[in-house]
């Protein structure tokens, strides 16, 4: 998981039905992303589209939690497997393909 949800969130909840893994839930005092079912959008979307929904921009990288494009996408393809077929990495520029670090 390279996403999290900083202290800064005010529990609006509209990240929660954008993940399209529901990786994203409610915790005891901000919403939370769980690591083993985020993949950043990875196969869904350009850009994780909790970051792009949230109003206070509390949904950013975790530089202690750095994975590659390549798991990211293996992961969506596990917890979708019934769609893995249909799952594609976006040709869009992303982070994973950029000299600029995340």
């Amino acid at each position: 998981m390279a996403t999290m949800i900083t202290e800064e969130c005010i529990n609006c909840g509209v990240c929660e039905p954008e993940c399209p893994n529901d990786a994203i839930s409610e915790g005891e005092e901000t919403f939370q992303i769980d690591p083993e079912l985020c993949t950043e959008c990875v196969g869904f979307h350009d850009t994780e589209q909790c970051a792009q929904v949230c109003p206070v921009d509390c949904c950013v990288p975790d530089p202690n939690n750095r994975e590659e494009e390549a798991a990211l996408f293996d992961r969506a393809k596990h917890i979708h497997a019934e769609q893995a077929d249909e799952l594609v990495l976006s040709p869009a520029t992303s982070r994973f393909r950029t000299s600029e670090p995340f």
